[in-house]
């Protein structure tokens, strides 16, 4: 069954960003108990910031010091209270491995790390673009990874994770961006993605920004009578294995799309599963290629390697 989607409006920006710390403001005047740790200036120039002044008891800054952090991160949620960790997302992966692989995830500990920027920026060029980041935490054991598909979805996302036993991911892009649900009155479940727009012909397995560029191209695709199934995969580990499963039963076809590197990343652990269970069908991956990206606007350098909604259009005519 398909969800209230923004699918028939043009671009209803929101920004996950400022979302979540709005979210965390709230779940602290609830009495929920949890820890904030930060890095740089970000979180105090976000929503954040209003949590940190008002509760400056259970939030900790670290500086531009990404590594200590998160190790420190770890230590304090062995003491008992769930840690959210907001880090600079392209410096999060790099620059802080070891403590995310040996810190948090072998110590199996409640830290929710939430990088930021994913995908590229205009301004940092290659070192500042967040890229893959989701090949190293996929092989990471014991970490789930979340990576929502609009502000709202990152609240819900927020929400689910104190529930959750064990390290999390929660990428999240770098501004404001489309919404894709147009309310939260959905169903949101870790592990489970969710169908946005219905559709026999193809199926695009989107995450993050991406399921609203493939949304955008499965309209544009009813123009040539072409039915595009949409998913959020919003879970990319632990993988909706059954959901993409019945996709490629029903249209024979699977796209992926997403702000990532085409090497491990969705595509590839889409991949992974379709082979292992002898898909026959097409199947093709889109995402940024193995190089160094281009340095301009994210949109137009998206463009440039065909992830609009119009280059997913001409890719979903190819395969078809």
């Amino acid at each position: 069954m398909t969800v209230q989607t923004t699918f028939d409006f043009d671009q209803m920006l929101s920004n996950a960003r400022e979302a979540y710390g709005e979210e965390l403001m709230k779940m602290a005047d609830e009495g929920l108990d949890f820890v904030f740790t930060y890095s740089d200036n970000i979180a105090p120039s976000s929503a954040a910031g209003k949590l940190i002044k008002k509760y400056p008891d259970r939030c900790f800054n670290f500086g531009i010091a990404e590594a200590n952090q998160v190790g420190a991160s770890c230590g304090l949620a062995l003491t008992g209270p769930p840690v959210f960790a907001q880090v600079f997302g392209p410096f999060l992966p790099l620059r802080a491995a070891d403590q995310i692989h040996t810190d948090i995830a072998y110590n199996d500990v409640n830290v929710r790390l939430i990088g930021t920027h994913a995908g590229l920026t205009a301004g940092g060029g290659p070192t500042h673009n967040c890229v893959c980041d989701l090949a190293l935490y996929r092989a990471i054991p014991n970490l789930t990874i979340l990576v929502p598909a609009d502000a709202g979805q990152c609240i819900k996302a927020i929400r689910a994770s104190m529930e959750h036993q064990g390290p999390m991911i929660i990428r999240i892009n770098r501004g404001g961006s489309p919404d894709v649900y147009a309310d939260s009155n959905y169903e949101y479940q870790i592990g489970k993605g969710i169908e946005t727009v219905p559709g026999d012909d193809c199926a695009i397995i989107s995450t993050g920004s991406s399921v609203y560029w493939a949304m955008m191209a499965a309209k544009q695709l009813l123009n040539d009578n072409i039915h595009a199934r949409v998913v959020d995969m919003h879970t990319i580990k632990p993988l909706d294995t059954e959901l993409i499963m019945k996709c490629a039963r029903e249209t024979g076809t699977i796209l992926t799309i997403e702000e990532h590197s085409i090497n491990g990343g969705l595509g590839s652990a889409v991949a992974d599963v379709l082979c292992e269970r002898g898909f026959t069908g097409s199947f093709s991956k889109m995402g940024l290629p193995d190089e160094f990206a281009l340095l301009g606007d994210p949109d137009k350098v998206y463009a440039h390697y065909g992830m609009s909604a119009e280059g997913i259009v001409s890719k979903v005519k190819e395969m078809i």
